[in-house]
């Protein structure tokens, strides 16, 4: 206020001012000048009073316009303080969402890059804009190929794509793929990049192609698929199986009886004898198939081995007669006795002794060797078929104990299977030698629990 005041008599003094001041003066046209000053002091003493008060009452006027200019000057500089600490603000809010911006951008792209599955994405113009890594190797687009330097989509992809429905979205499609190591399968799946396009309308939205490698899916699929239908085949092949055994045995032991009455006749013995061989083959297939997919737990109980093995080989005499063979046993260890199940083992030695008949021409001989393991003996038994067949080539060795694999015509393949799943019940083990044309030996090595002379 002082400093307002000092200002007003300098004016009214006449003493120079400063050009900001003199600029506001000048702004105000009813304040007096020097000479008009000087000509109301000559018009005497009332207008000279008259004169002092109107310009007293500009200065003063004068003097709130300036105070209300100096306060409106003092609040700009304060708002102008205030708004650009606000705008340092935003910029460092700005910088650090650019950051974070950017992180995330190079977090996604990472993401991209890792993904068990190809990701293309094209725009509405049919231009790709991104392809990661795993979509280059399952559609085997070349190193130099890249989406900022050639148009479209990949030459590989768009011979995939080429009959997919447009139409199509969130439903993969299965396209096969050539390749070195046989056909691949791809899948495609396709989406929209819009959040408010729908299914099955264009919009000028961008699309995302995932592609993923469906071809180890689609064997586990076939491999589920072959499975569930051997198990249904499995069940009706034992429900079959069952239904035949029933009046087979009653066949067999009438084919028994008849033989016996027919004793004496040799013409009628040879035809019971063909009868008996042809019931006891399908007793074995019947049995195998039981074996294999129905078999309840084993009854292991003390068995005599050598016991079992005559009573099997005279059982199958009938059938080495039909085929002009023989059956020749050689016990090297006398009477031996091991906890078994004796109808399993029986079936065992009677699938190994069918094999060896299959193999072999008339005038074979099968030959069947009871004796001690070298190893572990007087307590591990080993029981060898010996048969002078055809032998079994080494390439097809690896493959005899898969269920359903056979080298003849007719069998159904499970014989083998069967021995190897029994003997190993018994805690044994079972292994093959051949050589084609030399014949074949399958060696049983079982755990006894007693011998005697």
């Amino acid at each position: 206020m002082r400093t307002k005041q000092l200002f007003v008599r300098k004016v009214l003094a006449g003493e120079p001012l400063s050009g900001r001041k003199r600029a506001v003066i000048s702004a105000m046209p009813n304040l007096p000048s020097v000479r008009q000053r000087t000509r109301a002091t000559a018009a005497g003493p009332g207008t000279r009073e008259t004169v002092q008060e109107n310009l007293t009452r500009a200065f003063m006027t004068f003097t709130q316009a300036a105070g209300s200019l100096e306060n409106s000057y003092t609040q700009l500089q304060t708002e102008v303080g205030r708004l650009h600490q606000e705008l340092q603000r935003a910029n460092l809010q700005l910088d650090r969402s650019l950051e974070e911006n950017a992180r995330v951008r190079k977090y996604l792209s990472r993401v991209l890059e890792s993904l068990p599955c190809g990701v293309l994405v094209a725009g509405n113009d049919g231009q790709t804009q991104i392809i990661n890594p795993e979509a280059r190797r399952l559609l085997q687009v070349p190193a130099e190929w890249s989406p900022g330097k050639h148009a479209g989509l990949p030459g590989s992809f768009e011979k995939l794509i080429a009959d997919i429905p447009k139409n199509s979205f969130f439903s993969e499609q299965e396209a096969p793929l050539p390749g070195t190591a046989g056909n691949r399968f791809i899948g495609i799946l396709r989406a929209s990049v819009s959040e408010g396009a729908t299914e099955g309308l264009e919009g000028p939205s961008d699309t995302i192609w995932i592609v993923r490698d469906i071809t180890e899916q689609k064997r586990l699929a076939g491999e589920r698929e072959t499975a569930r239908r051997s198990r249904a085949l499995a069940e009706v092949a034992t429900v079959l199986a069952h239904e035949i055994r029933n009046p087979l045995g009653s066949m067999e032991l009438f084919t028994g009886l008849l033989a016996d009455a027919t004793a004496h006749l040799p013409e009628t013995r040879q035809w019971v004898t063909h009868l008996q061989a042809g019931l006891r083959a399908l007793s074995a297939t019947v049995n195998n198939v039981l074996h294999f997919h129905g078999q309840p737990e084993a009854q292991m109980l003390p068995t005599e081995l050598d016991r079992l093995i005559s009573e099997t080989m005279d059982f199958l005499l009938p059938l080495a007669r039909q085929r002009g063979q023989q059956i020749v046993v050689h016990n090297n260890i006398g009477r031996i006795s091991t906890n078994a199940d004796a109808n399993r083992l029986k079936q065992v030695f009677f699938n190994l002794a069918l094999n060896a008949f299959r193999a072999m021409p008339p005038g074979g001989r099968l030959q069947v060797d009871l004796r001690w393991a070298p190893q572990f003996p007087g307590g591990l038994t080993q029981i060898d078929f010996h048969d002078d067949g055809r032998g079994i080539a080494p390439e097809l060795l690896e493959r005899i104990y898969d269920p359903g694999f056979t080298t003849t015509p007719g069998s159904p393949g499970l014989g083998l299977a069967v021995c190897k799943k029994v003997i190993e019940q018994h805690g044994g083990e079972m292994r093959m030698s051949s050589k084609p044309q030399h014949g074949t030996t399958a060696s049983i090595y079982l755990p006894v629990s007693g011998a005697s002379a």
